[in-house]
């Protein structure tokens, strides 16, 4: 069977800028070859069984050459598999693209070219810069700003580019935006034309410097301003303070360390991301289901000798009902049991599923899940309780303090996600994070396990807050300062918690 290539833009930065085709070919993909400037987010349209190969190139070092990125986009089809080729921005502009394709066709591999949203606009966009303007220019000129003006054989004219009355955008440049500012005035352009530089442009770590030929250079280097970044020339670029927009938001700027499962954490950075924050999703567990279901199976077996179903997590939710299914048991064997739920989140599962939830705490932690209860349950009722598998359990010693009737029934484990710690490692490293959350004292002892006691300290200048009393307790008995906890504990008590520390 023939394989077949999709050569896919994947725009400029922010995930969400990507074509829903774009999305549809990476969701059918086996092999996905990708880029450093690619939105890692992106590759969440990802097949779980997918073939992920990091193409990355950053100016000095380069992860793989052109002609081993073609020989792998002509291997893997010649296997017979669908290849992703995702890269930043539009394939076809200065991306490379084209030779890919001429590549594919000579070895007789079908491909297909899927365009994305070029950063030369859409990066200014975001800035508040249109390109063009009626009142100021008609015409746009993209350049790529990787050739050095006074390289032998370049084929840029920087006479003729001195000379147009368009937007001049350079991607590519900031290496050599010197001789690019230089070069310009040099063959006739107003030393006092308006230039923009805008790192990481459509992401919440944009960084906008502004100047003119003549100062853009020393502007940028106070800034400290780094790659990736797009040079704006032109008179448009004075339209920044008037038009700016982006980002906005409490959380403006500031990187959020989610530490969530992945398949809980979506909710949790859009809510982020839509304050304005960075957030970085690193997801320190991972959620596995109990391998011996011996004893829900009993459970389900002896379901009328229950009164009472109690759920503290959406997981559990998630397993349970999961197992019912798998047994062919219907629904309707709960008709007599009440349910009660430990915080919104896991009601709202229970919800979905067309049941009733008799009992949510006031507050959403298992001192009050128990305070309510030893209230609810009369005497010769008996509490099943389906959750995670717990080895030093305070809820447990609670129930039988209490001498509440119960079945406690492991239904999934918090597994430490050690594929994690090459990324935690390098958060860790640059030493910027904002914020650290955690959502769990499983979140807190896989944290701690994947990076070491030892690099505690190094996370000094970061803000920890959790989500609740008992995930702070967890986290202050592993050398944690907290700075926050949540007073509704939830994601969105979380991000209240989070703006507060802020606003001050």
């Amino acid at each position: 069977m023939a394989g077949k290539v999709y050569i896919i833009g994947a725009g400029p930065g922010d995930h969400k800028l990507i074509t829903f085709k774009a999305a549809e070919c990476i969701g059918k993909a086996d092999v996905i070859v990708y880029d450093r400037l690619v939105n890692k987010r992106v590759l969440k349209f990802a097949k779980k069984d997918a073939e992920l190969v990091y193409a990355g190139k950053s100016a000095g070092l380069h992860s793989m050459s052109q002609d081993e990125i073609n020989d792998i986009l002509v291997k893997k089809a010649k296997e017979g598999k669908i290849v992703a080729r995702v890269k930043g921005g539009d394939p076809f502009l200065f991306g490379r693209g084209g030779e890919e394709a001429e590549c594919s066709r000579e070895n007789g591999i079908e491909f297909e070219v899927v365009p994305g949203i070029t950063s030369a606009v859409a990066v200014p966009a975001y800035a508040g810069i249109p390109v063009t303007h009626r009142d100021y220019c008609s015409s746009l000129h993209i350049i790529t700003g990787h050739e050095t003006p006074d390289k032998d054989g370049s084929k840029l004219d920087y006479e003729v580019l001195a000379k147009l009355e368009g937007t001049l955008v350079f991607l590519m440049g900031l290496k050599n935006l010197k001789k690019i500012s230089e070069s310009l005035i040099k063959y006739g352009k107003d030393k006092n034309n308006p230039v923009a530089v805008i790192e990481k442009g459509t992401t919440t770590e944009q960084k906008i410097v502004e100047g003119t030929l003549e100062t853009i250079v020393q502007n940028c280097e106070s800034a400290e301003i780094s790659s990736p970044a797009v040079i704006v020339i032109g008179a448009v670029a004075d339209l920044k303070e008037k038009l700016g927009w982006f980002p906005k938001g409490k959380l403006a700027g500031k990187k959020v360390l989610v530490t969530r499962p992945e398949e809980q954490a979506d909710s949790f950075v859009q809510k982020i991301e839509e304050l304005g924050g960075n957030a970085l999703e690193v997801p320190v567990i991972t959620i596995d289901e109990y391998d011996d279901y011996t004893e829900l199976d009993k459970a389900l077996d002896n379901i009328k000798d229950y009164s009472w179903l109690a759920f503290t997590s959406s997981n559990g939710v998630r397993v349970f009902f999961k197992r019912l299914k798998e047994r062919r048991l219907d629904i309707r064997i709960l008709h007599n049991i009440k349910i009660c739920a430990i915080g919104t989140s896991t009601a709202s599962e229970l919800y979905n599923l067309g049941l009733n939830v008799e009992y949510i705490p006031d507050e959403y932690t298992t001192a009050a899940l128990l305070e309510g209860l030893r209230k609810l349950l009369k005497q010769g009722e008996k509490l099943l309780l389906a959750r995670a598998y717990v080895e030093d359990d305070e809820f447990v010693k609670g129930l039988n303090e209490l001498k509440i009737e119960y079945k406690n029934v492991p239904v999934y484990r918090a597994v430490t996600n050690w594929a994690a710690k090459d990324e935690m490692l390098q958060i860790l490293k640059e030493r910027d994070l904002d914020f650290i959350t955690f959502t769990s004292p499983s979140t807190v002892r896989s944290f701690v396990e994947i990076m070491g006691n030892g690099n505690i300290d190094i996370l000094k200048e970061a803000k920890v807050v959790c989500i609740g009393p008992v995930t702070a307790k967890a986290a202050g008995e592993h050398g944690f300062k907290i700075d926050g906890v949540a007073d509704v504990h939830t994601i969105d008590g979380l991000l209240d918690k989070m703006v507060q520390i802020v606003e001050g």
